[in-house]
């Protein structure tokens, strides 16, 4: 199970003793039944809708089948990739699929909480939502990144899935939204995605355009080593802002009848997380940046 992981330094500890575990059940079942990793997502996808769906309804035990669909989905989340990895099938669009389905569960949830407090709230729980929701998307993106990131010194490409959206232009570029629709929107949406998670990080781009300058892209191994210590301690946040915190804020507030809290653990706590992450990253960067046009390729 531990070479299906993509490293302990950036595995959260309800996965590390429960969602990797189970992924990696589901995921020797899966090739066993021949069913390839992208196939796995889509279910993931499915189950993840059909959760949202029932957080819309105000009866708890609606909403319990809710977050037991939803536990199950991330549980298919956590095997495609396992799988992916155990058998190699990793892949461009299985990276795309994989941000795409996250997104398509949240967006879900929201309208069902949304469509579901109108009659109290009116028209001022959408703003609320779209609020919320702009926030998390940055949110996910940047724990995502950054995650990515540490891996990449940590592992090496192989290892990473740390995307550049220069190269997905050119990728984009060569496709046919007539000939085929979904793989080119999944890339549109992959390339817009990464695009912004750079825009958020200006220094960290300057400091990853002198590592292609200075040392042709290739990390001296001194900085690799000083990389990850300064990045290790921030990778605790980076899983706060992804799925299992959400997860238990979500069911908390469901259970309690008060599905805008969540909302409002977004905007609050979730934000405070992500600004001290994002400007922590650009700290060291810069400073890495002058090292690196200072020492010798």
């Amino acid at each position: 199970m531990e070479a299906t992981l993509k490293s302990w330094d950036t595995e959260e500890f309800i996965d590390i003793h429960f969602y990797r575990p189970m992924g990696y059940r589901w995921a020797l079942f899966f090739r066993k039944a021949g069913i390839s990793p992208n196939s796995v997502t889509r279910l993931a996808i499915f189950i993840g809708i059909a959760a949202g769906v029932c957080f819309y309804f105000q009866n708890l035990y609606v909403n319990i089948a809710g977050m037991l669909l939803l536990v199950w989905a991330n549980t298919y989340d956590s095997a495609d990739g396992q799988l992916a990895r155990m058998t190699g099938q990793m892949s461009a669009v299985g990276r795309m699929l994989d941000g795409l389905c996250g997104e398509l569960w949240f967006i879900t949830i929201y309208l069902a909480i949304c469509f579901r407090l109108m009659p109290e709230w009116g028209f001022y729980i959408w703003i609320l939502a779209a609020a919320a929701g702009f926030c998390h998307s940055k949110q996910a993106a940047m724990a995502d990144y950054y995650r990515n990131l540490h891996l990449h010194f940590l592992k090496g490409k192989a290892g990473s899935e740390l995307s550049n959206s220069q190269a997905l232009r050119k990728d984009y570029e060569q496709l046919s939204w007539r000939r085929t629709f979904f793989y080119t929107f999944a890339c549109h949406f992959y390339m817009t995605y990464t695009a912004g998670q750079e825009k958020q990080s200006p220094r960290l781009q300057q400091m990853l355009a002198a590592l292609r300058t200075y040392h042709k892209d290739e990390a001296p191994e001194w900085f690799r080593t000083s990389f990850r210590q300064k990045s290790l301690p921030l990778m605790k946040y980076a899983n706060i802002l992804s799925f299992n915190t959400r997860a238990i804020a979500l069911f908390i507030s469901i259970g309690i009848n008060m599905p805008w809290l969540y909302f409002v653990f977004e905007l609050s706590l979730l934000n405070i997380l992500l600004v001290y992450m994002v400007v922590t990253h650009e700290r060291f960067s810069a400073e890495f940046t002058q090292q690196l046009k200072s020492q010798p390729s």
